[in-house]
């Protein structure tokens, strides 16, 4: 089995907030994160996809084909973008990164299918230098 990464960037600014709580309450669950005026980030989007390389071309997946799709179907949507407002697949949705890496795992894994026997295997999007989510679509 062989594991292909591609890394994209991108900038979107969301807030983390829940409409059912008071705003004290969200800032003291999520401090500077609820920021009513949102807040953003530079973000990093590592996809991982498995497969048996081609005995034709050697590879798993064309990483050009890889980059068009990510960026067809995740990119575009997302970058300078406000999650909580612009982004449909985030529309009535926590706007966290871990909500965030699951949706974008449902996109993705759709887009691949009918152009790859390869698979996703995993996300690792980072949202800081520090923090970072790995999801492996379990």
């Amino acid at each position: 089995m062989v594991y292909i990464n591609r890394i994209e960037h991108f900038n979107a600014a969301h807030r983390l907030y829940n409409p059912a709580w008071s705003e004290e309450r969200n800032k003291e669950v999520f401090g500077p994160c609820a920021n009513m005026n949102w807040h953003g980030h530079n973000f990093e989007l590592i996809v991982t996809v498995k497969g048996e390389p081609d005995p034709d071309t050697g590879f798993v997946i064309d990483l050009k084909v890889l980059g068009e799709i990510i960026k067809r179907e995740v990119i575009e949507k997302v970058d300078h973008k406000n999650l909580n407002l612009d982004v449909d697949f985030m529309q009535g949705k926590m706007a966290s990164c871990e909500i965030f890496i699951m949706e974008i795992w449902k996109i993705l894994e759709r887009a691949l299918a009918p152009v790859t026997e390869a698979h996703l295997h995993q996300l690792r999007l980072y949202e800081t230098p520090k923090n970072f989510v790995d999801y492996f679509g379990e």
